[in-house]
């Protein structure tokens, strides 16, 4: 990637996490929790091919879930199309369909949200309560 490009990436996530902040469109701080998930458990399968996980969830404390969902907004599916946004701008592939839970929890070791992923080859409500790997999961600062 050339610095040109670096920058032109830098000043694009900048002004869109201030064009988020100022509307209140979407939560900044999941989507870029959500990234660094999707980033950080990226497998390179070839040159051309790089794999992420494709089921994702987001434990929220009961506060903070109350407050993004206050005025009937769907965050699952507004972190969905980010995610899905931020995976096609680095070229990569789901191990299978995308999607996004988001839950409260009083387990949020932070008090205020943990993202965990996983492959799931076929994404049901169902498969989210199965247990993930011990070491999955970032929690928020």
């Amino acid at each position: 990637m050339s610095a040109l490009s670096a920058l032109e990436q830098a000043l694009e996530s900048r002004w869109e996490a201030l064009w988020a902040r100022i509307t209140d469109k979407e939560p900044v701080e999941l989507v870029e929790a959500l990234c660094r998930e999707c980033d950080g458990n990226a497998v390179v399968c070839s040159e051309t091919r790089v794999v992420v996980p494709n089921a994702y969830e987001v434990e929220l404390a009961d506060y903070v879930h109350d407050e993004l969902t206050r005025h009937g907004s769907r965050v699952g599916q507004a972190l969905t199309d980010s995610l899905a946004r931020h995976a096609e701008a680095h070229g990569y592939e789901w191990a299978g369909p995308l999607t996004v839970r988001v839950s409260r929890s009083a387990r949020v070791p932070n008090g205020r949200y943990r993202v965990t992923s996983r492959v799931l080859t076929h994404v049901s409500a169902a498969a989210f309560d199965a247990p993930a790997d011990a070491g999955a999961g970032r929690a928020g600062r």
